[in-house]
This record gives structure tokens, C-alpha cells and sequence, in this order.
């Protein structure tokens, strides 16, 4: 009985971060396509939305989906988030593959979703389903604008920099024996966080942050006409770069909180592991 309560709760959890990072995804993806294909088709071009409005719904879509899985999983919705806290805050190792998985299939199918309903935009906007539109669901080196040389190893260095900044700030923002917000205020300031984050580090990788909301897009437009999507606007194999890039950034940012703030907070009473603070009644 006991076992079986433990596949359930996994399961719980699995679930959980699915629909969780499926949300992230349906806001981040479609906003791209909002102003990327759709934009391409106003009078004047761009009228549909531009950077600024990028990165807030990328916000609330972290926002938004940290509040649907929190309780049962921790909200973790990333793939760097999980590694960190198995490496540093006792997130049980046997969930990390799980918890991944169950990530990359939500941003996967909530990729699906976007290329779906955005068919006819995306269709008239870029006919040849090239990297004119990939941007919509994967990242790429300067946003895949040619005329900023950054290639591969510059934006793996910025992937790693971006993921580091996003762990330290959500290990301090969830951490119980530091100043934690109030009010169950967590999600929404971490996705203030993606926001500033996107305002400040998205020109030189398109700031993923996180492996499965780049692989599994990536995988979907792969499979419905992006033949090229593997690769970046130089023709090299760029998949790569916003999964390594972050999970060592994850560990690094995450290492950084414990090493210079975590070791010097007064000892309490053990942490949920790998979980968001929930207030008490």
C-alpha cells in the first residue's frame, strides 16, 4: 500500500509539472507567434506586439503555471530548476528524470497547441516554415539576426549567465530562512523575474533558460514542417546550446546563493524539499 502511495505521488507530481510547464509554454509560445507571424501581417509590420510584450508574457506564464502545479510538485517546470535542487536543496534524485520528462512533454504538447492555432498565420507569414519563424518556438543565437555575430559558444556563455541569475534569485525568493514574500506572492515574483531577465538578457540567446521549454518546441515544429529546426540561421547544430547552458547555469546560480547568502542564514526547521514555500493557515 505504502509503494503504492508513492507511485501516485509521483504521479501527482508528474501531472502537476506537465500541465505546469504546458501553460508556461501556451503564453511564451503564443506570444512569439502573436508577434512574430501575426505582427509580419499588419499594416504596418509589427503591430501585433514587440519585445517588451514578449518577455511580460513569458512572465505570466511562468507566474501562471507555477500557481497550477505548486502544491503538488513544487513547480519546478524546468529542467535546470530540478537539477539544482537535487544538487543543493535535497530534491530526492530518483524524481529528477520524471520530473524532466513530465516537463518536456508539456512544453511539447503545448507547442503543438500554438503551431496548431497559429497554422494560417504562420502559413502566410513564412510559407516555407524556414528560421524566418522559428523564433515562434525555439531560440536561436541573436534571435537568429545575422547582423550580431554570436554564434554557438556566445550564447552557450549567456545561457549559462541567464539560468545562473534565475536560480540564485528563485533559491533566495523561496527560501524559507531568508525573507520569502508573503501572501503566496512566490510565483508572481519569480515571474517578475523571467521578465527582467528577458528585458535584460535576451539579445544574444533569446534567453530559454530552460532545456525542456527550448527541446521540446524545438521537437514539435520539427515535426510539423520546421525541416531546419535543429539547427541555427548559420546552419549549425545549435539544439544543443539551451540545454547544456542551463543546466550548468542552474547548478552554478544555485551553488552562488548557497555559498554567499544560504551557509550564513540561521538554522530552522528543514525546508520541503525541491518545493515552493506554502503559507500556513
Amino acid at each position: 500500500m505504502t509503494e503504492r502511495f508513492k507511485k501516485t505521488g509521483l504521479l501527482g507530481e508528474m501531472s502537476a509539472e506537465f500541465l505546469g510547464t504546458m501553460i508556461l509554454i501556451l503564453f511564451g509560445c503564443g506570444v512569439v507567434a502573436q508577434v512574430v507571424a501575426g505582427g509580419a501581417l499588419t499594416t504596418p509590420p509589427g503591430g501585433l506586439g514587440n519585445h517588451d510584450s514578449i518577455a511580460w508574457a513569458w512572465g505570466i506564464g511562468v507566474t501562471m503555471g507555477v500557481y497550477v502545479a505548486a502544491r503538488l510538485s513544487g513547480a519546478h517546470l524546468n529542467p535546470a530548476v530540478t537539477l539544482a535542487l537535487a544538487t543543493f536543496k535535497g530534491f530526492p534524485w530518483r524524481k529528477v528524470a520524471p520530473y524532466v520528462v513530465a516537463q518536456t512533454i508539456g512544453a511539447f504538447v503545448a507547442a503543438l497547441i500554438v503551431r496548431w492555432n497559429y497554422t494560417e498565420a504562420l502559413a502566410k507569414a513564412d510559407p516555407g516554415h524556414t528560421i524566418k519563424t522559428q523564433g515562434v518556438f525555439s531560440t536561436l543565437p541573436a534571435n537568429g539576426n545575422p547582423n550580431l555575430p554570436v554564434h554557438e559558444w556566445g550564447a552557450f556563455r549567456d545561457q549559462i549567465i541567464g539560468t545562473a541569475i534565475l536560480l540564485l534569485v528563485i533559491l533566495a525568493v523561496t527560501d524559507l530562512l531568508n525573507t520569502p514574500p508573503g501572501a503566496n506572492l512566490g510565483p508572481f515574483i519569480i515571474g517578475l523575474l523571467v521578465v527582467g531577465i528577458g528585458m535584460a538578457w535576451g539579445t544574444l540567446a533569446g534567453y530559454a533558460i530552460n532545456p525542456a521549454r527550448d527541446f521540446g518546441p524545438r521537437l514539435a515544429s520539427f515535426l510539423t514542417g520546421y525541416g531546419g529546426a535543429w539547427r541555427d540561421q548559420y546552419g549549425n547544430f545549435y539544439f544543443w546550446v539551451p540545454i547544456i547552458g542551463p543546466l550548468i547555469g542552474g547548478v552554478l546560480g544555485a551553488g552562488a546563493y548557497k555559498l554567499f547568502v544560504g551557509r550564513f542564514l540561521p538554522t530552522a526547521e528543514p525546508e520541503p524539499a525541491g518545493r515552493i514555500p506554502v503559507p500556513k493557515d
